[in-house]
C-alpha cells in the first residue's frame, strides 16, 4: 500500500497557487466556519462515491484537506487505491491552516443555512445526529403537559435542541411561589398565563421554532385534539387524574409518553410506550393499577420540593424525548429510574407489561375515557 504524502499548510498553499486542486472533504456545516482559500468543497462520502465525476484525470495533482488531517488522509488513501497517482493530504487540516495565518473564505450561505449550521453545530458533529437527525428534530412535534417545574427545564432544552414544534398546554398563571423551580418564568411574569410566559422565553432562545401556547385545562374533551400530529408527549403534570388520562390517550393514539414526577427530595422518570408495543412495553397503569389515596399522594404545594429537583428530572425527560425522536440509544421503556437527591443516588427498577392490564393488554379494546377525577378520589 502506497503511503500518502503529507504537506504543510504553507506548502499546500504554494502548490494550489501553481495549479494543484485543493478539495475540502468536510461536511457542508463544517465548511461553514471557513474554508482554505481556493478550496472546493466536496464531502468525503460524495468524493469517494463519485470520484470519476468529481475529479479530473488520474494524474492531476490533488490536495485534500479536512478539519485536523485524519479524514483527508483516509480519503487520499482511498483515492490512491482507486488509481489516482498524485494525491496528498494537508497536515493538521483547516485548524493548522488557520493557525498559520493563511487566507480563509466563508462559503455563501442563506440566513437559514447559517443559523442552522451555527446554532446546531455541536449536534451536527455527532454521528448519531448529524444533518439528517437535526432536520428530523426540526420536523418533530412534541406536546408538553404543564409549563411548571418539569415542563420548564424540559421545554428550554427541547427548544435549544431544535425541536421544531412545541405545543404547551397549561391553564395556570405564574405565581411568586413558582419561581423557586419553574425557570421558564420571571418575576415580571407574575399573573401572566404560564403558557404565554413560556412561549415568550422559548422564542427568545430560539426564534425559528413554532411554539403553540394552549391555555386550557386538559380534559377528556380536548386531549384528542392536543395529541393531533404529535410525535412524543412529555408529562409535566402534578396530579393523578391527568397522568391516567395521558396514559390512556397515548395508548389510544400510539404515542410514547415520557413520564416524570417529583416530591420533596426524590424524583422518577420512565417512558411508557405500550401504544406502539402492546404486550412488550408497560403503560402507566401497569405500574400503578390504582391511584393511591389522596392523603398518601401529596403534591408539591402540600409536601414541598427542593427547587433543583424538577430541573434534574425535567432534563432527564427532555433527554428521553430527544432519544425517541432521533431513534438512538436505549429509552427508559420498561424501566423506572428513581433519584434520591439527598443521597445523590440513582436506582433502576425493571417494569414488565401487565398481561391483564385493562388498557394495554394485547387485543384489549379501548374502553373510552373514564371519569378520572372520580377514579383517583377512591371509594
Amino acid at each position: 500500500m502506497t503511503a500518502v504524502p503529507e504537506l504543510s499548510p504553507e506548502h499546500a498553499r504554494q502548490r494550489t497557487l501553481h495549479g494543484a486542486l485543493l478539495i475540502d472533504v468536510r461536511e457542508p456545516h463544517e465548511r461553514a466556519t471557513g474554508m482554505a482559500e481556493g478550496a472546493r468543497g466536496v464531502a468525503q462520502g460524495d468524493l469517494l462515491s463519485e470520484a470519476s465525476t468529481q475529479l479530473p484525470a488520474l494524474d492531476r495533482e490533488i490536495l485534500l484537506i479536512c478539519q485536523s488531517g485524519k479524514r483527508s488522509m483516509d480519503a487520499a488513501q482511498a483515492l490512491l487505491d482507486l488509481g489516482y497517482t498524485h494525491i496528498a493530504s494537508v497536515h493538521g487540516g483547516t485548524t493548522a491552516w488557520r493557525a498559520a495565518g493563511l487566507p480563509l473564505v466563508q462559503p455563501l450561505q442563506s440566513d437559514d443555512e447559517r443559523d442552522f449550521n451555527e446554532r446546531y453545530s455541536r449536534h451536527l458533529l455527532l454521528p448519531q445526529v448529524g444533518v439528517a437527525g437535526q432536520q428530523a428534530l426540526l420536523g418533530a412535534r412534541v406536546l408538553l403537559l404543564g409549563a411548571g417545574g418539569l415542563g420548564s427545564p424540559a421545554a428550554f432544552y427541547l427548544a435549544a435542541a431544535g425541536v421544531g414544534h412545541l405545543r404547551i398546554a397549561d391553564d395556570d398563571v405564574v405565581e411568586r411561589s413558582n419561581l423557586q423551580r419553574q425557570i421558564l418564568h420571571t418575576d415580571a411574569s407574575i399573573g401572566e398565563p404560564k403558557v404565554h410566559s413560556a412561549r415568550a422565553r422559548l422564542l427568545a432562545l430560539n426564534p425559528r421554532l413554532d411554539v403553540e401556547a394552549v391555555q386550557a385545562r386538559v380534559t377528556s374533551d380536548n386531549i384528542d385534539a392536543l395529541l393531533d400530529r404529535v410525535d412524543v408527549v412529555l408529562d409535566g403534570s402534578d396530579n393523578f387524574p391527568l397522568r391516567y388520562l395521558l396514559n390512556d390517550a397515548c395508548i389510544q393514539h400510539a404515542i410514547p409518553l415520557v413520564y416524570g414526577a417529583v416530591e420533596r427530595f426524590t424524583g422518577q422518570v420512565s417512558v411508557f410506550d405500550a401504544g406502539r408495543h402492546r404486550g412488550q412495553a408497560p403503560c402507566y397503569r401497569c405500574l400503578f393499577p390504582e391511584p393511591p389515596p389522596p392523603e398518601f399522594a401529596p403534591n408539591c404545594a402540600e409536601a414541598g420540593v427542593l427547587g433543583v429537583l424538577p430541573g434534574m428530572v425535567g432534563l432527564l425527560q427532555a433527554t428521553e424525548v430527544l432519544k425517541l425522536l432521533l431513534g438512538i440509544g436505549e429509552p427508559l421503556v420498561g424501566r423506572l429510574l428513581t433519584f434520591d437527591a439527598l443521597g445523590m443516588r440513582f436506582r433502576e427498577i425493571r417494569l414488565g407489561p401487565d398481561p391483564a392490564c385493562p388498557l394495554c393488554a394485547p387485543g384489549q379494546a379501548f374502553p373510552g375515557y373514564i371519569d378520572f377525577a372520580a377514579f383517583c378520589a377512591g371509594p
